[in-house]
């Protein structure tokens, strides 16, 4: 046995400074997070420190309130350096009369949950590392306090919410997903009044699971709808089956709940993330679009059955082999069918033309779905008389 020299176990500054979030996490009260940041900051010496999440309309990031956080009015996402760094996921540093102020992304899995900001006299590659660490607890530490809290949904609403929209987002995963091999981006419109769209997915192993619905209806019946399809697609989808078979669980989970003249149109999806092989279901609802070189290649029409609890035949399940980089979206027909006032409907044509438009920017999955549904939003004159709902899955290779 050889007896060498013990280690140095010593505390440096870096540790000291991420043990500082880690060993009061696990009893942190929410409302607390805001000081401990703060701490944490003063210690690095840095100032002005700002978490800013994200509202519920993707428009805005709005301080987090704190003992020793820094307020101020929301920022405005697509005109702003938080904003740039939000929607790029990357650090932004902008030099001052008085330092360095330095926003990083804060980041859960690709999710964006907001921006940590903070000002230093200076910054070099340790601080970078420093501050890259520690706003990768501090997101995890709001991800993990946020069910215990009422404290961040209210400082991401911006307006009062239908109870149906409540319902909503509370069925939600996370608005987006980035792993090395693929990535989801979702949007939900009206964010303060959605009813019946919803989307869903699940990464087991190398299949990515994802759903998107179209309850029938509008307010709490819609939402009542879409929560027993969205639940009853999680049941199967765990219990393991296949395609068909999820269809037949929700068309008849739907169906006993609600009877024969309620339906839910809805799109499955599985994707094997190691060799590109997509294959799906279509149920009544809108056909995705795949887009490839940052252009529209085709519509991925195919054979569709009856929307879900309405006892359609057993669906046909289509495939199709995507090139790395392919992304497909799907969308509910609300996006399309908006007519603006006294025009016509918006239609699928003017979806490709914005979905051309903004791919040839080059932006990460995540901008560029949140962009489409504004530039989409705007198009249709601001009106959103039914829900709108995007979701983009990006097969990375």
């Amino acid at each position: 046995m050889t007896h060498g020299r013990r280690a140095d176990r010593s505390e440096s500054l870096g540790e000291a400074l991420l043990g500082a979030v880690l060993d009061r996490a696990h009893e942190l009260p929410p409302h607390l997070i805001g000081p401990l940041v703060a701490d944490v900051v003063e210690r690095l010496g840095g100032r002005r420190p700002q978490v800013l999440l994200q509202d519920y309309g993707q428009l805005l990031l709005v301080p987090l309130p704190g003992e020793g956080l820094t307020g101020g009015e929301p920022q405005v996402i697509d005109d702003s350096e938080a904003g740039r760094c939000f929607l790029d996921a990357v650090p932004v540093e902008l030099p001052q009369e008085n330092g360095v102020r330095v926003h990083l992304p804060l980041l859960d899995g690709g999710d964006q949950v907001g921006v940590m900001a903070v000002t230093l006299d200076s910054v070099d590659d340790d601080d970078r590392r420093l501050l890259h660490r520690i706003s990768g607890l501090v997101a995890d530490l709001l991800v993990t306090k946020h069910g215990y809290s009422d404290l961040f949904f209210g400082v991401r609403r911006g307006e009062s919410m239908s109870v149906a929209a409540e319902i909503q987002w509370s069925l939600l995963p996370p608005l987006a997903m980035i792993m090395p091999r693929v990535a989801v981006a979702g949007v939900l419109e009206p964010a303060y009044d959605v009813a019946g769209d919803s989307f869903d997915y699940a990464l087991n192993g190398d299949v990515l699971h994802v759903v998107m619905i179209d309850a029938m209806g509008h307010g709490l019946d819609a939402a009542t709808m879409a929560t027993v399809a969205i639940g009853a697609y999680r049941h199967a989808r765990r219990l393991g089956i296949g395609l068909s078979e999820i269809y037949d669980f929700m068309d008849r989970a739907v169906a006993e709940q609600f009877g024969p003249e309620h339906f839910v149109t809805a799109q499955m999806m599985q994707l094997d993330t190691t060799t590109g092989r997509l294959q799906w279901v279509n149920a009544g609802h809108p056909s995705p679009i795949l887009v490839r070189d940052h252009r529209v290649a085709q519509r991925l029409v195919a054979p569709t059955t009856l929307p879900v609890g309405l006892g359609g035949s057993v669906p046909r399940i289509s495939e199709l082999g995507l090139v790395r980089g392919d992304r497909v979206l799907c969308f509910t027909d609300g996006l399309v069918e908006e007519h603006k006032s006294g025009g016509e409907e918006f239609g699928e044509d003017q979806l490709i033309d914005c979905v051309n438009h903004l791919e040839r920017t080059g932006r990460g999955i995540r901008a560029v779905t949140r962009s489409l549904s504004h530039t989409l939003k705007r198009a249709r004159g601001g009106q959103t008389s039914d829900d709108a709902t995007l979701l983009m899955v990006e097969w990375r290779g």
